[in-house]
This record gives structure tokens, C-alpha cells and sequence, in this order.
């Protein structure tokens, strides 16, 4: 007895999750990495079938029963897991039959997070690389645009108020309007000021202007933690941010008369979260989520690219610039979107030596 108790302190300690069952495949023991994984309580699953708990998409229902029974042991890559939830894993799984072959031993490494953390990487990568692109860009648009504002001003004042002066003014407004949108491309200009903020102080201005904005029309539902502490920002850039979001929402939902219309802000706090290649003991998830008709699978991985968007008055800024003051604060900007459903999460980090760097 003294050896199982301490058997079972070590499996619990590991945290590659371990599912062990018997010759009729039912669950005789789970580790606390597999209890976290497969979203059970050990004490309600014991003897119970293992199908109970996960069914493997796309594959041998029959496997783990002919390895009990053939002795053979197998490995899978990237299998997809149904849980008890409905929820859906990618693992990779062990199957090894013990020496007496009266139990399964199947150790399974979840690779959802490290799926995630790869595809953030490029996507972060990807972004830097536009940005520094744009950056380059910018800079040498800018130079010819000044020479050019410059002449039709001179050309302006040699032609007095004939007729030609209405040649110059445009060339001038046109200058300015690139301009500015060049100034759009490059983001703020003045150093983010590092403070205490409260997202919820955020989120409650930020849903004050779009429902003015909506004339009332919009249904904002909130869903608050207050646990969350103050995170370490620049409260008008972080604002910004999420009107960006916000508008977008506002605008799909009234340009599809979507019935009903919602947006939903959510907050939550997200433990050993890795944004890049940083660690983060905790993080603020906010979620903003509208009803509307969803953005187009075709532009869904590119929205937060310059100059991509879906609205043909649109500059395709928005979304752009909002992650890229997110990155400036550490943080992470995601989107899935089906019809009905848009959801925008964004994770900042809340320790504080992080954010302050």
C-alpha cells in the first residue's frame, strides 16, 4: 500500500499525462496531468470505459483493444482527441501493454499549446517583417510627397487666384491625405506611458463610445473577472486598441442588419500563458465578440496585415495598428470567426517587469 501511494505521487507530479486501462478498456487510473488534459475528476471516471472520456477522430476505435490483446505496443502523431465536451485535442500518445498484459499504459502529450506558440511565433515573425517593411516604405514616400507639396504651394502662389490655382490645391490635399495615411501606416509616433491601468476602466469606455456610436441599438453584454489586477499601459493606446476592435464589430453588425445585434466583452484571467518566446505566469484575456456575419474565411488569415480588409470604404488599418500597440505592450491579438460568431481575444501580460521593459 505504502508503494502505490508513493507510485502514484510521482505519476502525479509528471506533467505528461498517464491513462492507465484494464483488458476491458476501462479507466483504472489517470494522473493529474491526464484528469487536467481530458477535463474529468479521476473519482467519477474510474471504472468507467475509456470511450467515456475521448474518442480518437479518424481513427482504429478497435487499436487499443488489439494491442491489450496482440501485445502490441504503438505510437501516433498528432491524433485528434473528442472529449466528453466536445472539445477537440491534437496529442501525441504512447500505447504500451504491461509485461503482464493485464492493463494499458497510455501517455499522451497534448500539442495544442505548442501548436498555438508555433503558429504565434510566425504570425508575430510575419508582422515585424510588414512593419518593418512599411516602416522603410514610409520614409521614403514621405521624402518625395514634401518636395511635391512644396512645388504646388510655389506653382500656387505664382498663379494667383486664376484658374490654375485649383490644380494646386488638389495636388496639395492629395499630398496631405497620403500623408496622413502614410502617418496611419507608422503608427503612434509618442512613446506608449507606462501606468497602472484597469482593463475594465478600458472596456467601460471603450463600450460608452460604441454604444453611442450604435444610437442604443447594440446590445453590449459584459462579463467581467474583477480579479483581475491593474496591468502596467498606456491606457489611450490600449483604448484604441480595442475601439479598433469594437468599430469593427459595430460596423459588420450594422451593415448586415444582423437581428438582435450583440457585442459581448469578456474578461479572464489566463495562468502560464507564452506569448512568443516569453513565459507569462498570468495574463488578462479580453474577448470581444459580435453575432454578426463573420469575416471571410479568405481574408480570416490576413486580417491583421496593413491595408487588407473586407469593406470597400475600408483602409485596413484598423486592425493593424491594433496589434501592433498589443505587441508594444507584450501582448497578442487573435480572431476566429465563423458566420454568427467573430471573436477577437487579446492576452496581456500582468507581470509587471515585463511590461515595464
Amino acid at each position: 500500500m505504502v508503494e502505490q501511494i508513493h507510485y502514484k505521487h510521482i505519476l502525479d507530479r509528471l506533467v505528461t499525462a498517464v491513462i492507465l486501462v484494464d483488458t476491458h478498456l476501462k479507466l483504472s487510473y489517470l494522473n493529474s496531468a491526464a484528469e487536467v488534459l481530458l477535463c474529468v475528476s479521476g473519482d467519477q471516471v474510474l471504472g468507467r470505459k475509456i470511450s467515456d472520456c475521448f474518442e480518437e477522430l479518424d481513427g482504429d476505435q478497435n487499436q487499443l483493444a488489439s494491442a491489450i490483446a496482440n501485445n502490441n505496443p504503438y505510437t501516433k502523431r498528432h491524433a485528434k482527441w473528442r472529449l466528453h465536451n466536445n472539445n477537440e485535442i491534437t496529442v501525441d500518445y504512447s500505447v504500451d501493454p504491461s509485461a503482464d498484459g493485464n492493463s494499458l499504459v497510455i501517455e499522451v502529450q497534448p500539442l495544442d499549446r505548442l501548436i498555438r506558440i508555433s503558429k504565434d511565433e510566425a504570425m508575430l515573425s510575419a508582422q515585424e517583417t510588414s512593419r518593418n517593411l512599411i516602416r522603410s516604405m514610409a520614409h521614403e514616400i514621405k521624402n518625395p510627397l514634401g518636395g511635391i507639396r512644396g512645388a504646388a504651394q510655389l506653382l500656387g502662389r505664382e498663379f494667383g487666384e486664376s484658374d490654375l490655382s485649383e490644380y494646386t490645391r488638389i495636388i496639395i490635399d492629395e499630398t496631405d491625405r497620403l500623408r496622413d495615411l502614410v502617418d496611419r501606416m507608422l503608427g503612434p509616433r509618442i512613446p506608449a506611458e507606462r501606468k497602472p491601468v484597469n482593463v475594465h476602466d478600458v472596456l467601460e469606455h471603450v463600450a460608452s463610445v460604441i454604444d453611442v456610436e450604435a444610437g442604443h441599438t447594440v446590445h453590449i453584454q459584459r462579463d467581467y473577472d474583477p480579479s483581475i489586477p491593474n496591468l502596467i499601459g498606456d491606457r489611450g493606446q490600449l483604448i484604441q486598441s480595442l475601439l479598433n476592435i469594437s468599430r469593427n464589430a459595430l460596423q459588420a453588425l450594422m451593415e448586415s442588419n444582423t437581428p438582435s445585434p450583440q457585442i459581448k466583452l469578456t474578461t479572464r484571467i489566463q495562468r502560464r500563458f507564452t506569448i512568443g518566446r516569453h513565459h507569462h505566469p498570468l495574463v488578462a484575456r479580453v474577448e470581444i465578440c459580435d453575432n454578426g456575419p463573420g469575416i471571410p474565411p479568405a481574408l480570416i488569415s490576413n486580417i491583421f496585415f496593413p491595408m487588407i480588409t473586407g469593406r470597400a470604404e475600408g483602409t485596413g488599418l484598423g486592425l493593424a495598428i491594433t496589434q501592433n500597440l498589443i505587441s508594444q505592450h507584450g501582448g497578442l491579438v487573435e480572431c476566429q470567426s465563423e458566420p454568427g460568431k467573430t471573436e477577437f481575444t487579446l492576452y496581456l501580460p500582468l507581470d509587471e517587469h515585463y511590461a515595464e521593459a
